[in-house]
């Protein structure tokens, strides 16, 4: 199956459960983050690995998700891609705060 059937599914965002308070901001903290992403990561691992790939959030920090991605993924000319059109697609959709994921 490949990683974009996932984005086709009706997955409720995770940010539509997210708490606001009355300006209109998360009440997430910074550091919570880290988590969030990586509970989006750990979902989009499963199709990362049928092609031999994987990928594992390395930190978050300043609004960026930092990420290596390993296995067949590590040099592959689609990594790029895969990164921005698929990851960071879903990890910007989920987690709004969150403006880029990068490749360590």
């Amino acid at each position: 199956m490949p990683i974009f059937d996932f984005y086709t599914g009706d997955k409720k965002k995770e940010s539509d459960t997210m708490s606001t308070d009355t300006s209109g901001e998360t009440n997430a903290p910074a550091a919570g983050h880290f988590t969030k992403v990586d509970a989006i990561i750990q979902q989009l691992r499963p199709f990362l690995q049928s092609d031999g790939g994987d990928c594992v959030l390395i930190k978050v920090e300043d609004s960026i998700a930092y990420v290596q991605l390993t296995g067949a993924c590590h040099g592959c000319p689609s990594a790029l891609a895969t990164l921005k059109s698929g990851i960071e697609a879903r990890v910007r959709e989920a987690i709004p705060e969150i403006q880029a994921v990068e490749m360590i």
